[in-house]
């Protein structure tokens, strides 16, 4: 049997922690780091951003090239690294003159969170911490873009408890903004709570938004029918988004997120042009740039996968990318090549919780398949507890698969797979590992199911479990030639 996917019961030292003794839960950490940086310094998207609705007392007039680039960075929308640092270097020099301004610090903390998630350089969250909490000092009363700002930062975090506080507070103060939704969408949806995800996107939808807000909202439309499995639908809506876009970063967001699409349906040549498209409009688009690599390695254009992986890690500082490019040597028998960047997989980690990421869910993945399975089951039993959301479901079905507790880890894998228990969207990985627990349980037609499901929906959804795919479905062979019952 596959090491993969064969129970594994490995030795001690393996974590992606430095220090096993070290506690388990990320919130803790969170604290203790949160409450240093605000002691020391004061006495979690591209949802994070709010628009200036009227100009500062005494600030200049808005004109010329940087106030063009305020509005843009400000409105709700993606921008590009350049103008965000741009921004947040004026918002810098305006909190600076002016302590006292709750909205120069709320937009400067909301900044900082969308140039921290664009990066994956969990640095920025706390000081958009810092800079939203002066925000809430500076004025207490009524602050809602300070707080649907938290919630963003908390949704970045993924510490979705969180940011369901802060986003229900935000928009209760401001229901007809339409920048206060999708925090508390994604708020929900990392906690597992699907019916509250549908009702919030109605009143997001229901609102009258202007013409430039319009294609950003039917992004966000977009992401929630994929998470249903409404694939065509989300596609449509983010044509018509990018079709409407005003800026070419936010029009690159908007195609980037049509490859990502393109991808899962194993659509590789329509993937890889929408990323191509997206790069040329934003050369910094951060999904582009790993979509790009992974469709390159999908279509055996080694080289070509090896540099593109190597060019979005140097810009982008998030631990998945690290994890899929491991991974991608695994598959080529390049092991001493996937350690090195398993190791940068824990540097990555150790960044993140230093910025307050709870990244108990990779770090579960990661020992499921590459390390300790029985710390995986740990650690993402605990992540259940805390926000049981079908992302997690998956990790923690699998990480107890790979323990040899079958019978439980099916109905993870049930919760992540079936529609009438959460779980909508259409995720070949999702599919493979449910057939692969349902094999090990000798469930064979379920199992032949699952696993055509996750070949069918995209062929080459991981350059380790394709292969394993491939070869479950040969040992179990066609169904049994039964006659039809009368």
């Amino acid at each position: 049997m596959s090491a993969l996917h064969s129970p594994q019961r490995s030795g001690p030292g393996t974590s992606l922690v430095a220090d096993p003794s070290r506690p388990r839960r990320g919130r803790l950490v969170r604290r203790v780091l949160a409450a240093a940086v605000l002691g020391g310094v004061m006495a979690g998207g591209m949802w994070a951003l709010w628009p200036q609705d009227r100009p500062q007392r005494g600030a200049p007039p808005a004109s010329g090239p940087g106030a063009r680039r305020a509005a843009v960075v400000t409105a709700g929308v993606p921008a590009t690294l350049s103008d965000l640092t741009a921004y947040i270097g004026g918002q810098e020099a305006l909190v600076r003159a002016r302590p006292g301004d709750a909205r120069a610090w709320a937009g400067l903390g909301a900044a900082y969170v969308e140039r921290g998630r664009r990066t994956a350089d969990a640095a920025d969250y706390p000081r958009a911490e810092q800079a939203l909490r002066a925000s809430l000092k500076a004025r207490e009363e009524g602050n809602a873009e300070a707080l649907a700002a938290l919630a963003a930062l908390a949704d970045a975090r993924r510490d979705f408890p969180a940011a369901r506080r802060w986003g229900e507070e935000a928009l209760k103060l401001a229901p007809k903004r339409w920048t206060s939704y999708p925090p508390l969408i994604d708020a929900y949806d990392g906690l597992g709570d699907y019916q509250a995800v549908r009702r919030t996107l109605e009143k997001l939808t229901g609102l009258r938004t202007g013409a430039a807000a319009r294609p950003a909202v039917m992004a966000r439309t977009a992401a929630v029918y994929r998470d249903r499995g409404w694939r065509e639908d989300a596609t449509a809506q983010l044509s018509d988004a990018a079709a409407a876009a005003r800026s070419p970063a936010e029009q690159a967001a908007y195609l980037a997120a049509t490859g990502q699409l393109a991808w899962e349906r194993g659509d590789r040549e329509d993937a890889l042009r929408h990323f191509d498209a997206a790069l040329r409009l934003d050369p910094g688009q951060s999904v582009a740039l790993t979509g790009r690599a992974r469709t390159l390695a999908a279509l055996g254009r080694t080289t070509e996968a090896l540099t593109a992986y190597r060019t979005a890690l140097a810009r982008r500082h998030g631990p998945e990318d690290a994890l899929e490019l491991g991974e991608y040597y695994e598959s080529m028998g390049m092991e001493r090549q996937a350690q090195a960047q398993y190791e940068v997989l824990r540097a990555r980690v150790r960044e993140g919780v230093a910025g307050g990421v709870d990244e108990e869910l990779l770090i579960g993945r990661f020992e499921a398949d590459h390390g300790d399975p029985q710390e995986a089951v740990s650690r993402l039993r605990a992540e259940w507890e805390r926000q049981p959301g079908i992302e997690v479901a998956d990790a923690l079905g699998w990480a107890l698969h790979r323990t040899g507790e079958d019978e439980e880890a099916l109905r993870y894998a049930s919760v992540a797979t079936d529609r009438t228990k959460g779980g909508g969207v259409r995720s070949a990985l999702y599919s493979f590992h449910r057939g692969m627990i349902e094999r090990d349980l000798e469930l064979s037609a379920s199992a032949r199911r699952d696993l055509r499901e996750a070949l069918v929906t995209n062929p080459y959804f991981s350059p380790l479990r394709v292969p394993v795919a491939q070869e479950a479905l040969r040992e179990l062979g066609e169904p049994p030639d039964e006659p039809v019952p009368e």
